[in-house]
């Protein structure tokens, strides 16, 4: 048969004109992926992280970079808020998620309403500015694989995890003003932070507005505290003199008592390492290597 031969489309039927497209609204509910939250009048720009960082080989779900992406994109530049409540998951989506929030051009607020476990605790340090709840818990480890070997592959892995374990902890220490050796000691320990632990250590900035009671403007938050030992040493002064100097401030604001709260890495205030894990959600940071 012949092309000219070919029946013709029957564009004079009234049935040619019926339109298959699906509906937005239809293509939303089926589209499973992280999206950003935007309402006509714009007022509630915000992406919830609630499930593990990467893909997840279970459920076939998960917070990846790109879909992260494609939600700053819908929201476009502006001010945008990112709710966690995650177990954390694949190292390397993590700090690409990180680093797209970093470049955000908008201020980028981040909620801690439940947990920010491993990689989801890297995320949070995007935020310029961290809230966390009361009840709320971020989790710090090292990276953490499944190999298989002998003890040659078992000591190479080992040294080819440092530098990963390295990157998160500075990552930590540029956020919150911790010293290295501070931060490194949480990440071996496996620490569990609460609320008002990750102000004190400046891993967050304030409680959520509903877990906050009787703040009072003239008293300096812990993290606040933290910020500006951290520019005083900077700036050449001793250590002694920067933890004098906040003292004293302190006293003038009317809490005479108040703590050292300049020193990062004082013994006091260190999280104990953890006795047990068995009655701790597993969470781990998986980095993602081939076995020799």
């Amino acid at each position: 048969m012949s092309i000219r031969e070919l029946p013709g489309a029957p564009a004079g039927r009234p049935s040619a004109s019926v339109r298959s497209e699906i509906l937005p609204r239809a293509l939303d509910r089926w589209n499973r992926e992280v999206r950003s939250a935007l309402t006509e009048d714009q007022e509630d720009r915000s992406i919830s992280v609630y499930d593990v960082i990467g893909y997840d080989y279970w459920s076939g779900e998960g917070v990846t970079a790109k879909r992260v992406a494609g939600a700053l994109r819908s929201l476009g530049a502006g001010p945008v808020t990112v709710n966690i409540n995650s177990p954390g998951g694949d190292m390397f989506e993590g700090l690409a998620i990180y680093n797209l929030l970093r470049e955000h051009k908008g201020e980028v607020t981040v909620k801690v309403v439940g947990l920010a476990a491993s990689a989801a605790s890297i995320i949070a340090m995007a935020g310029d500015t961290v809230q966390i709840a009361r009840a709320a818990f971020f989790m710090v480890h090292n990276g953490w694989v499944i190999a298989a070997g002998n003890r040659n592959d078992f000591r190479e892995i080992a040294d080819w995890l440092e530098p990963f374990d390295a990157a998160m902890a500075d990552i930590y220490v540029a956020r919150s003003g911790m010293a290295d050796k501070e931060a490194r000691r949480l990440m071996d320990a496996e620490s569990w932070i609460g609320g008002s632990d990750a102000i004190e250590r400046g891993l967050a900035d304030e409680l959520l507005p509903s877990d906050q009671v009787g703040k009072g403007e003239a008293k300096a938050s812990a993290a606040a505290v933290r910020r500006i030992e951290a520019a005083l040493r900077t700036s050449g002064m001793p250590k002694s003199e920067a933890v004098r100097l906040i003292s004293e401030f302190k006293a003038s604001l009317g809490d005479p008592g108040g703590r050292d709260a300049g020193d990062p890495i004082e013994p006091e205030r260190r999280m104990p390492p953890a006795q047990g894990k068995a009655s701790a959600p597993v969470s781990y940071t998986h980095l993602r290597a081939h076995e020799t």
